[in-house]
């Protein structure tokens, strides 16, 4: 009196498929999408960052991480020497640094 009657469903038909096929799209479209905001700028962003922290070179001015401006003054594999201020020479990893400022910006 409580339970209803159960009912076996028709076996799957060949327009099962179309339909699993329209509700996955969605979800693809949300991955594509995904793909071209977030990712891809991204990977471009690190490409440039990297491109930038092999170029560097002894007297470039740079902006660090932490927002320190400096002059480069030593150049290593993983790390550089960065003079804050005259007679103050500090060493921090390649990485750290997040801008190439233009020559004559650090007076």
């Amino acid at each position: 009196m409580f339970i209803s009657s159960a009912y076996a469903q028709a076996a799957a038909g060949a327009g099962d498929t179309q339909s699993t096929l329209i509700s996955m799209l969605p979800l693809v479209l949300m991955f594509v999408v995904l793909y071209f905001v977030m990712i891809r700028p991204q990977m471009k962003r690190q490409k440039e960052h990297k491109a930038m922290i092999e170029a560097l070179a002894k007297g470039d001015e740079i902006v660090t991480a932490g927002g320190f401006l400096g002059k480069v003054s030593k150049i290593g594999e993983t790390y550089i020497g960065v003079e804050l201020a005259s007679g103050m020479e500090v060493q921090m990893q390649r990485t750290a640094v997040v801008q190439v400022l233009p020559k004559g910006t650090i007076k």
